[in-house]
């Protein structure tokens, strides 16, 4: 067979991989096979099996780190700092398991008991990013195939070797076949697996866009559990602080890591109009001191590139947008390596945009926006359709507490960065950012139905009103 998939090294643009698309069909009619043996088998035993995974990652980590690294381009740092995150998410989603879908018993009726319990939803599609391509679509697989689902696992076609990789670590876990089945290819292929009646569901992160036209193809199916995380235009508001250089490096760090594509990223920068100069010469100054260069070069960058040539020029196409609509360039966006997608960080100021676009975008661009007092800020970090991830940095305890009741979004951070939220929590958001399904530590809510029972050892049952005397 023809290979038609080719994984490029963003940072060389050598071939890493190639490779054919799959069957969505066949990919759910394995998994449907498997169910009914897998969500019967102990829930000890599938905890086993998936701790048998981690292990496999664990002792193959830096192969796992430098195959993430080439294939999306970020630093070796953070590459080894996402295996981490894979590793732990084990003994995170089974204690999640055990606190958010557990089997006790409630309240009842004399000799009667009323049992909780959850249940597997079935089939389950995961559709993994590029950015994380380890990390994301694994905190969906890990907690679904504790609660007995079986999986068809499409990765990103732009990161198809990582994705590779995890499944066969899988099988080298000793998983029963069918359990969890690869499926790449392109948005015909993803249209071709959201397609099959054969799911009882589908796990999503991704663009905005991509998830709504999945909200839509399962609006006339509530049958089906639909998970979406989709990115924000995310909001940092920085008022009254004498620490302008710890402002401003939590401001860079959560705009500018892993070149700014992270769903989570600050894309807008809210200033006060009294610190507005020197913090904002601060970040520029920060920025223009930050390494960019390939995965493994020494000293350590602190970004790489962004993932492919395209991204690269949509995200310079939007940067002139900004200027040509009225935006002012305080640190142009530049490609430093010809006909390779790296990008230095673009700031831009849009105060005076009368039209400031909604859109996420998915890169290292900051737009910067003054203004007079706090309740004017609140409503600009509001002024989205989106709503995931959100900081104040400096300002008091009581304009937090006051941000924080007002704040449109999941995350809402004080003096921490947008970026890096714990696995140990819920992570999702509002609006264009999510369908009330958050992830991470939540995401035994979306993997598990659950089924509560009256039972009576004893057959015993009577009428005492409403009926004619015999």
């Amino acid at each position: 067979m023809v290979s038609d998939l080719k994984s490029i090294e963003p940072a060389t643009g050598k071939t890493l991989w190639t490779g054919t698309s799959g069957d969505a069909d066949a990919a759910v009619a394995s998994a449907r096979e498997a169910w009914p043996g897998w969500a019967a088998t102990a829930v000890v035993k599938r905890i086993e099996a998936v701790r048998r995974y981690a292990n496999q990652i664990r002792n193959n980590g830096d192969e796992l780190a430098e195959l993430i690294s080439r294939e999306t381009g970020k630093p070796m740092w953070e590459a080894r700092t996402e295996v981490d995150s894979v590793v732990k998410k084990i003994d995170i989603s089974v204690a999640a398991f055990a606190e958010r879908t557990p089997q006790r018993q409630l309240p009842s009726q004399a000799n009667t008991r009323t049992a909780l319990r959850h249940k597997p939803h079935g089939v389950l599609a995961v559709l993994g990013p590029y950015n994380f391509p380890a990390h994301l679509p694994n905190g969906h697989i890990v907690p679904a195939l504790i609660a007995g689902n079986t999986i068809v696992f499409k990765p990103s076609e732009k990161t198809p070797a990582v994705g590779q990789y995890l499944v066969d670590a899988f099988a080298k876990a000793g998983l029963p076949a069918g359990v969890i089945n690869i499926l790449h290819g392109g948005p015909e292929t993803g249209k071709q697996l959201t397609a099959n009646d054969g799911l009882d569901g589908v796990l999503f992160t991704g663009s905005a866009q991509t998830g709504i036209a999945l909200n839509r193809q399962f609006a006339s199916r509530p049958d089906k559990i639909l998970a979406l995380e989709m990115g924000g235009n995310n909001p940092i508001i920085a008022w009254d602080t004498d620490d302008i250089h710890s402002a401003a490096v939590l401001i860079v760090q959560s705009a500018f890591l892993t070149a700014g594509q992270r769903c989570s990223a600050a894309s807008r920068l809210i200033v006060k109009d009294t610190i507005y100069d020197p913090l904002v010469r601060e970040v520029k100054r920060i920025a223009d001191r930050l390494i960019i260069d390939e995965p493994f070069a020494s000293p350590a960058p602190f970004m790489g590139p962004v993932i492919d040539n395209e991204t690269a020029d949509g995200l310079t196409e939007s940067f002139l947008a900004l200027m040509s609509h009225g935006g002012k360039p305080i640190k142009h966006i530049a490609r430093p390596v010809e006909g390779r997608p790296f990008l230095t960080p673009g700031i831009i100021d849009v105060t005076d945009l009368p039209e400031r676009p909604d859109i996420e975008l998915f890169g290292p661009i900051l737009q910067v926006i003054r203004v007079g007092d706090f309740a004017e800020a609140i409503a600009e970090a509001n002024n989205t359709r989106y709503g995931l991830s959100s900081a104040l940095i400096g300002g008091t305890a009581q304009q937090y507490d006051q941000y924080w009741s007002n704040s449109r979004a999941g995350i809402v951070n004080w003096n921490k960065m947008t970026v890096g939220a714990s696995s140990e929590a819920p992570f999702g958001g509002i609006g264009l950012s999510g369908n009330h399904r958050p992830s991470a530590y939540y995401a035994a809510d979306y993997c598990a139905y659950p089924v509560v029972s009256l039972e009576a050892e004893q057959l015993k049952a009577s009428i005492g009103i409403g009926l004619k005397d015999e």
